[in-house]
């Protein structure tokens, strides 16, 4: 698949985003939307809005790259069902980057501009995510924690909090940074991603998403949140 280009699909919040990109992971273009929860009206219309406007056919591509949340339980499914049909169809390799993974490094890259935050690649850092209308979700070394309505993150002050999709329910800061990592989202996951296409990708039966059903399908074990993986 040397030589053709790779599409980006991510639609684990409200805001969704399809990419084109280089087999290096370098970003071309991107569309990005407020999706809502109504993903699936508008992911394919952009999708070909994208490739037409780079004069790129769907059979060009060299391989797909999915954002797996965690996420909206419907935003995920429908995300990962256009992009594993899309692989299946072409033929072509396909490859899951969390999209808490993607966000964290964007958000790094951008920590330089924040002046309680000295840009470092190595600097620990933490995603807030909505769960429902009072609940939140804590992305930290890769665990994710549930913070039940009115319970703050318990984080050291050296940690970089990013928060995305909580207007009001978090500090500004955090918020305004999300909002920076939502904007280097695309190319995150490209860069990311573009590794794995070029080693041949993944099992596109064993892709699966990483979603916070609400208000079904949360527990907490001890603080922990466990996810619900959909296998079908």
């Amino acid at each position: 698949m040397t030589g053709r280009p790779i599409l980006a699909i991510d639609t684990s919040g409200t805001r969704a985003l399809v990419a084109l990109g280089r087999p290096d992971g370098t970003l071309i273009d991107e569309r990005r939307w407020q999706a809502g929860y109504r993903h699936g009206e508008e992911l394919l219309t952009r999708t070909d809005e994208l490739l037409t406007s780079n004069k790129v056919a769907l059979a060009e591509l060299g391989g797909i790259v999915v954002g797996t949340g965690p996420g909206a339980f419907t935003g995920m499914r429908v995300g990962i069902a256009t992009a594993k049909a899309l692989a299946h169809g072409l033929d072509i390799p396909i490859a899951g980057v969390a999209t808490s993974e993607a966000l964290l490094a964007a958000a790094r890259e951008v920590a330089g501009t924040w002046k309680s935050a000295p840009a470092s690649p190595s600097r620990v850092a933490a995603l807030l995510l909505p769960a429902g209308p009072s609940d939140r979700v804590l992305v930290l070394g890769g665990v994710a924690t549930l913070l039940r309505g009115g319970e703050e993150p318990q984080l050291d002050a050296a940690i970089l909090l990013v928060a995305v999709d909580l207007p009001d329910r978090a500090p500004a800061e955090a918020l305004a940074l999300g909002v920076q990592a939502e904007h280097g989202l695309s190319a995150a996951l490209l860069r990311l991603g573009a590794a794995r296409i070029a080693a041949g990708g993944e099992d596109v039966a064993r892709l699966v998403p990483e979603y916070v059903t609400l208000p079904r399908g949360i527990t907490a074990v001890k603080g922990e949140v466990r996810w619900s993986h959909d296998r079908h």
